[in-house]
């Protein structure tokens, strides 16, 4: 038998059993089932064509040229036939509305020029950035298209993440089955670029799904029975903590491995280093101004001023990531704890206080290890370059 012949006979008994179908053009896998169970085979290409995200489960049957059997009226009420349209539910975008806000108290440090050449260029050059928590890689991404006044898409990945959610999906709109692009399309239908964030905690095979778009190329979107090109401007980057290995150290749980394949179409790799003392000096400052402290000589405790403050913070965390770094401590300093201690400092106008609560999150110990040096630091004290978690006391 033909695949022809086959189709013609599958579509013919889902007719006989079930003359719905006729018209919504989908069945459930029982009805699918029922189709099988009386000894006709269901074509390959009807399991293929799932409806995203339906739940259960419904398959798009082919047109085909039977026609449907004629039954006969019965006195129940017939139920809503849903009718699909293949409509896109957004088919326009504001991209002005996507460009990111620009921040006053930003810094640009790292790959931050690299980056901007990219975007710049216009250019089909997907970039990788790693590095460790808090250090501003999907900021810098942002940073750069909030100055040079591009839209920006941003995904956030996890364990949870499906194709439906990056790719499209359909959905039920008044009655009608509606197709709704993903992030993924609509930045290579417009042109923008695509930050997808912490893209190694993504389940792997969601990501498999972004391989044939990594490659720059037409890309066939299903849902439609269209080729997508993409438009100049669309590139793709991705935030991790990790180069896609894993996570050894047990820091990032929830990262996955990621595969090779997936990985080699990255055109590019960046490692992203915290800030250098010198600028994330300047970011501190920054902030103290952004928060209404402008006076960079108000004294905090009658013998320190701001500036004081803020040398203290940036050479503390610095001590205290070389720690890290030898493998002297378990916990770091980021750049986002500094700037959550300014914050603090801003609510509560008190040193100890705002560097106390920002430690909270760790453990006691390493929380009074950390205390204990920054005290030494603020007084003056010669400090080792490194920190000591069995020191537990010590004050602001």
């Amino acid at each position: 038998m033909t695949n022809l012949s086959k189709e013609t006979a599958f579509l013919e008994k889902a007719y006989e059993l079930f003359p719905e179908v006729s018209e919504s053009r989908e069945m459930t896998q029982a009805q699918l089932q029922a189709v099988r169970d009386a000894g006709i085979s269901v074509p390959g290409i009807v399991w293929e064509n799932r409806v995203a995200g339906s739940r259960p489960a419904l398959y798009v049957i082919p047109g085909g040229s039977v026609t449907a059997p004629i039954s006969e009226p019965v006195a129940s009420e017939p139920a809503p036939i849903v009718k699909q349209s293949s409509s896109v539910v957004s088919t326009t975008l504001d991209k002005d509305s996507l460009v990111p806000a620009r921040d006053p108290n930003y810094v640009p440090f790292g790959n931050y020029k690299d980056l901007q050449t990219i975007i710049k260029s216009g250019m089909f050059y997907p970039a990788y950035i790693a590095g460790p928590t808090g250090n501003g890689k999907s900021t810098s991404v942002e940073q750069i298209c909030a100055n040079t006044k591009k839209p920006l898409i941003r995904v956030n990945l996890n364990t949870m993440t499906d194709e439906d959610q990056l790719i499209g999906s359909k959905t039920l709109v008044d009655g009608n089955v509606e197709i709704v692009e993903g992030p993924i399309v609509i930045a290579m239908r417009y042109g923008i670029p695509l930050l997808l964030d912490e893209i190694d905690a993504g389940g792997a095979n969601t990501l498999l799904c972004l391989q044939p778009i990594l490659e720059g190329k037409p890309f066939y979107f299903k849902l439609k029975n269209e080729m997508i090109t993409p438009a100049k401007g669309f590139n793709i980057f991705a935030t991790a903590n990790t180069k896609g290995k894993g996570s050894d150290d047990g820091r990032y749980i929830g990262t996955n491995v990621l595969n090779e394949a997936f990985l080699e179409r990255f055109a590019v790799t960046f490692n992203q280093p915290y800030p250098t003392e010198k600028v994330e000096l300047q970011i501190v400052k920054n902030l103290f101004v952004h928060f209404g402290l402008a006076d960079q000589k108000k004294t905090i405790n009658q013998s320190k001023s701001l500036d004081d403050f803020a040398e203290n913070l940036v050479k503390w965390a610095a001590v205290v990531r070389k720690t890290f770094d030898d493998g002297g401590c378990d916990e770091n300093i980021t750049t986002r704890r500094l700037t959550h201690i300014v914050r603090a400092f801003s609510i509560f106008k008190n040193e100890k206080k705002a560097i106390e609560l920002c430690l909270n999150r760790f453990d006691d110990v390493t929380k009074m290890a950390f205390v204990d040096l920054y005290s030494k630091i603020s007084a003056g004290e010669d400090v080792d370059s490194s920190v000591d978690p069995a020191t537990t006391e010590g004050e602001v």
